[in-house]
């Protein structure tokens, strides 16, 4: 009876199952550090000298590691450290690997200590690194599964990393193509130059290398020689120039709060839209509206026109998806998240090995659900229809769409 009362439970008196999980996990993870730590002191050879306590986030919550530690050398649990998910193992051989190299700081120190890591010895480091290597590798080198990939969608994250001595911003590019069967799939990682065409064309062949075939249109935000090296690489694919970043880029060159939100409205109405005649003409005004703003931004905004509209030219169930990178932000959001822990990684290897456990980790997500449905995909092998027709009753609609969200913009931040 004593031990029933003990159970974790929930208000209406019935078991708690997580919570109970949870002290069990606890529980024995703690019993088999314990029993680690005797084996190493079991010669009399060294003592236990008590414990540090570290926690350590799980699937069924947050557990508290009491970590044994020893009158000479450290315990370093290792059992424990793999079972992180393959993200969270990353980030603590980056960490790891700092340390280990003596180039980490005070701060570096401290997460250290908080993630249970006790300056490891260089083997150790290398064990853990070994171990991710392993899993993530296959990233590097897989293809598409034998499916054509119509769509396929490129993104640039940067992050400070150590190379020749120097900490420099660098870039890891991400590939994620939307096969024919419509699943979402990672199809490669690479850190390169992503200001020039070459740096592009080099990671654009390795993919068609690996199997990438059937490309219909690339999504992507305007990096620089990207644009020639997709019509190099892929011919006959178009480009997508992402409507989230091409806001922002147009914003980026008005001078005010108000105008930048005006401005931000107006495209965001313009793409809102469903009918292709409807929002090619309300596009132009918003060329017009945003260009009274800010002549730049105008001009921007009318030189982007083709890419910006691209996706109009394909099926109508797919241009929500399509017309946007957004199925690359969860994961950059992700990369960043756990490189702020990193701060500087101490080798490009390193840096890849997070970008790709992340990956790794979202493409098994991924796996299980479509993007996209099979039957739609099914529709681009379908006769493209004829050329949308821009007409007076289209004009005055994108006219007044776009009027409309600049004038409520506006007023809202002049109430502000």
């Amino acid at each position: 009876m004593d031990t029933l009362q003990q159970l974790p439970t929930h208000g209406d008196g019935l078991l708690d199952m997580r919570e109970l999980a949870r002290t069990l996990l606890e529980s024995m993870v703690n019993e088999v550090m314990d029993a680690q730590a005797d084996m190493i002191c079991e010669d009399g050879s060294n003592a236990r000298n008590g414990y540090r306590e570290r926690g350590l986030t799980t699937p069924v919550g947050d557990i508290t590691l009491r970590i044994p530690t020893l009158r000479a050398g450290t315990y370093f649990p290792e059992g424990i450290i793999e079972r992180y998910s393959r993200a969270d193992r990353a980030v603590a051989a980056a960490v790891a690997e700092s340390w280990a190299s003596g180039v980490s700081t005070r701060k570096m120190e401290r997460i250290a200590r908080k993630m249970g890591i006790e300056r490891p010895s260089k083997d150790q480091v290398s064990a853990m690194c070994r171990s991710l290597d392993a899993e993530v590798g296959e990233l590097a080198t897989r293809g598409p599964a034998g499916v054509e990939v119509p769509y396929l969608f490129l993104d640039a994250t940067y992050v400070k990393c150590r190379r020749d001595g120097r900490v420099q911003s660098t870039a890891v590019v991400t590939a994620i193509g939307v096969g024919s069967d419509g699943v979402r799939r990672m199809l490669g990682i690479a850190a390169i130059d992503t200001e020039t065409r070459a740096g592009w064309l080099g990671f654009l062949r390795g993919l068609r290398e690996r199997g990438l075939s059937g490309v219909r249109l690339v999504v992507s935000d305007a990096h620089a020689g990207l644009v020639r090296a997709v019509s190099e690489c892929l011919p006959g694919a178009g480009w997508q120039r992402c409507a989230v970043h091409l806001e922002r880029d147009v914003c980026s060159l008005l001078p005010s709060k108000r105008h930048r939100a005006m401005a931000a409205k107006a495209m965001q109405a313009v793409f809102r839209e469903s009918d292709p005649a409807t929002v090619r003409s309300a596009y132009r005004a918003a060329i017009d509206a945003v260009g009274a703003l800010s002549a730049a931004a105008g001009a921007l905004l009318e030189d982007a026109e083709a890419g910006a509209l691209a996706y109009l030219d394909f099926p109508a169930e797919h241009r929500r998806r399509i017309r946007t990178n957004n199925v690359q932000e969860r994961m950059n959001r992700e990369i960043e998240r756990r490189s702020r822990v990193v701060q500087v990684f101490p080798s490009p290897e390193s840096m890849l090995r997070l970008v790709g456990a992340v990956c790794a980790e979202q493409d098994e997500d991924w796996s299980s659900r479509r993007y996209i449905s099979p039957e739609s995909m099914l529709k681009l092998a379908e006769p493209a229809g004829p050329e949308p027709v821009e007409s007076e009753a289209s004009r005055r609609r994108g006219l007044m769409i776009v009027e409309t969200a600049m004038e409520l913009a506006g007023a809202g931040r002049r109430a502000a």
